[in-house]
């Protein structure tokens, strides 16, 4: 049969996609694994970068000193093999593991703490995340070779959900020093089950089996990785990330459209794995140093004229729940009591009647002639902007003439903040001890985008991190400091995070830490 020469040239490319399709596949089952990630970071050193995103490969490049495992809630052993804590909370003493090696052949002991934690604590390094994580330390002393002891200022009940996260990895002393704060994120050398290979930003970045790998945690089902060589893609584009799984660009790739979730699930060719994610909710904060947010009442209205359920069942589906308060119902530190209460639209149009702003004959509020204006500025990850949509027309629905703006990016959205001429804004973080809430809340905290001061807050704040001698004191602190929250209305909480990571039904093992974003790597394997 004779073909017209267009008709050829479609038929060979088809078959070539398919070979290479074939090929690409083939080499996956072989050992290679495709990984997709949802942000493309300024920057992945984990001392000194704050991005989530950077975790989910790093994770598996370094060792921590104690995990958090995320079965039990409990530390257990890691890169130390025990520890002991004074009595009054202000020496933690670790006692390290022999014989283990970092990925350029030189050992890892107490020198090494000693090098990781001040490159931390030094201020020349404008550490983004990891600084903040370690308190009140004031001094690291290397007791012996084996032996490291952490001085504190004052008892910080966190340290060692801190000492469990990758921004406190321990890396190379050799490597931090040959490549220096700029460069050291492109060379980045661990001593756990991958090593770093390679970091093209905005493009891939690879790691590879550490075969030398003897000192695996038990909250590792397995001490062998059985996947060689992993690459990680970036797939900032919600739209793409269906796609590229489906397509098999990729084997593994999270936060899902709800809608794209449901649809891979039911064909069948796909697992999906909804993860729940500790710290806070998408949310929204008040300015209460800019009327009429600077009002309670406003504040409260503007909570009850939102109906968040429905909100949360359009965008995120059966996938997520309604958010109770400043913190996700799967976190330390949840408490009830934070109940941010439901729909009532006609309590919301009373509290702005009560308020002075009164609608006029076609619905729109004013108050001695001044209209009732909100700018609501939405950040552009974790669906953000469709919930801000939302969100500006129930306001609108109140008589509020609201105005949208969706800041493209982190420093976007922090210029913005710092302008101070936002009425409500969206932030938030991850993790999976409740001391998060003290940046965002403390009087002089980094991330206070509410403005709100409060000495009893502070000291609420202040109390329950240093509460190191009782969880349920701990607890019974953090019910009180959401208490304030919700008695103030400083925030609109939407919904608990959850993120829906799509898998090939061919992997198995799939599997993620405490923090919830971060796989364990090392457990992943082809089904045979």
């Amino acid at each position: 049969m004779i073909f017209p020469s267009s008709r050829l040239k479609s038929i060979l490319c088809l078959c070539l996609l398919a070979a290479a399709a074939a090929c690409g596949q083939a080499g996956t089952q072989e050992g290679g694994l495709r990984y997709g990630l949802t942000l493309a970071p300024s920057g992945i050193d984990p001392h000194i970068h704050a991005s989530v995103e950077l975790g989910i490969p790093l994770s598996s490049v370094y060792d921590t000193l104690v995990f958090l495992d995320p079965e039990t809630g409990q530390f257990v052993p890691g890169l130390a093999e025990r520890w002991e804590v004074t009595p009054d909370g202000l020496r933690y003493t670790f006692h390290l593991r022999q014989g283990v090696v970092f990925h350029d052949g030189s050992p890892f002991n107490a020198e090494a703490v000693r090098a990781n934690l001040s490159r931390v604590l030094d201020p020349e390094n404008r550490s983004q995340r990891a600084l903040s994580m370690l308190g009140p330390l004031r001094e690291v002393q290397v007791l012996d070779e084996f032996t490291v002891a952490l001085d504190l200022e004052a008892p910080y009940a966190p340290l060692l959900d801190s000492l469990s996260q990758v921004y406190l990895g321990m890396a190379s002393p050799q490597a931090l020093e040959q490549w220096g704060p700029a460069d050291y994120q492109f060379h980045q050398v661990g001593t756990g089950p991958y090593r770093f290979v390679e970091y093209l930003p905005n493009d891939r970045l690879i790691l590879e089996r550490n075969p030398d790998y003897a000192w695996a945690p038990a909250i590792y089902r397995g001490s062998d990785a059985a996947i060689d060589t992993i690459t990680f893609r970036f797939y900032e584009d919600v739209a793409t990330r269906a796609l590229a799984l489906e397509s098999g660009e990729v084997d593994v790739i999270g936060e899902l459209p709800a809608l794209e979730a449901r649809r891979l699930a039911e064909v069948g060719e796909f697992e999906i794995y909804p993860v729940e994610i500790p710290g806070q909710p998408l949310q929204y904060f008040f300015n209460t140093q800019r009327p009429p947010t600077d009002d309670p009442r406003v504040r409260e209205a503007l909570v009850l004229g939102v109906d968040r359920a429905a909100i949360v069942r359009t965008i995120f589906g059966e996938y997520s729940p309604v958010a109770q308060g400043p913190l996700a119902a799967v976190t330390l530190g949840f408490s009830p009591r934070q109940d941010f209460g439901g729909y009532d639209p006609e309590g919301a149009a009373e509290l702005l009647d009560s308020a002075g702003w009164r609608p006029d004959t076609q619905g729109h509020r004013a108050r001695n002639g001044d209209p009732l204006q909100l700018l609501l500025i939405a950040p552009n990850w974790g669906s953000n902007p469709e919930v801000g949509q939302l969100l500006a027309s129930a306001w609108d629905a109140l008589g509020a003439q609201v105005e949208l703006q969706v800041a493209p990016g982190f420093g976007p959205l922090n210029e913005v903040q710092q302008q101070g001429e936002y009425h409500a804004i969206g932030m938030n973080t991850f993790g999976s001890d409740p001391d998060l809430l003290r940046p965002f809340f403390a009087s002089d905290g980094f991330f206070n985008w509410s403005g709100y001061r409060d000495a009893g807050l502070d000291l609420l704040l202040d109390q329950a991190a240093q509460s190191s001698t009782s969880e349920d004191a701990r607890l019974a602190l953090y019910a009180g400091v959401a208490g304030k929250i919700r008695e103030q209305w400083l925030i609109l909480p939407v919904r608990d995070y959850v993120n829906l990571v799509g898998a090939s039904r061919d992997l198995q093992g799939l599997r993620f830490s405490a923090q919830g974003w971060f796989p364990y790597l090392i457990e992943l394997s082809w089904r045979r």
